[in-house]
């Protein structure tokens, strides 16, 4: 990103990414327990952004799959084995509230679990080792990853571990569950579930989360 402080913290308003994600899951689930992975040596953090009664830092890791261990481990005195965890990426402030009740609806009864995700509308080019078009692949069934993903405590401890045990890659919770064979559920998402990736994200973003608004405020 090229700024100053990490880009959880980049302002999006008055208030950093982070806040506004924060604000987005405590708006869907506010009774749920919240463990926010942060850097150790992360000085930019402020409590007063977590609108959450039952929450607690956890150390973040090297990789996204050591962070979800980390909180995984943190609450495995107070975790059942079949309790529904939901992993969200603090860089996608834009997540709807009904994308996020939606899901919930969607894995109380999944034994696998899955995510928000939607699929591909462009068309997608594979290049080669120069950086010119390889081939055109086929887009048919190709869906866009999006989080929060959801599964059952157990399952997703028992894969996260399993697949570094095995040298899997883990791109994220999904492609851990995938590694032991089973098929998460694809639930289909808004567009508008940005992550701040690039700078010009941070404008796009101020975009979504107005145009949200307007739309909420159009409904009442």
């Amino acid at each position: 990103m090229g700024a100053d402080r990490p880009k959880q913290y980049l302002p999006i308003g008055e208030n950093p990414v982070l806040a506004h994600t924060l604000a987005r899951l405590h708006y869907a689930y506010p009774q749920a327990s919240l463990r926010l992975c942060l850097d150790e040596n992360d000085a930019w953090f402020d409590p007063c952004w977590v609108p959450f009664d039952d929450w607690q830092r956890v150390a973040g890791g090297v990789e996204r799959v050591d962070s979800v261990l980390q909180a995984l481990d943190d609450i495995a005195l107070e975790a059942a084995e079949d309790d529904l965890v939901l992993v969200h990426d603090v860089a996608r402030p834009c997540v709807h509230p009904d994308d996020l009740q939606q899901l919930l609806e969607a894995l109380q009864d999944e034994p696998v679990g899955g995510l928000l995700a939607v699929p591909v509308a462009d068309t997608m080019k594979r290049a080669d080792a120069t950086g010119r078009v390889a081939t055109t692949e086929s887009r048919d069934g190709l869906w866009h990853a999006l989080t929060p993903q959801g599964f059952r405590y157990g399952l997703l401890r028992e894969a996260l571990h399993g697949a570094l045990d095995k040298g899997v890659q883990v791109t994220d919770e999904a492609s851990a569950i995938e590694a032991q064979g089973l098929a998460p559920r694809l639930i289909a998402g808004r567009r508008d579930n940005l992550k701040i990736t690039h700078p010009e994200d941070l404008l796009l973003a101020t975009h979504i989360l107005a145009a949200q608004a307007k739309e909420v405020a159009g409904a009442v």
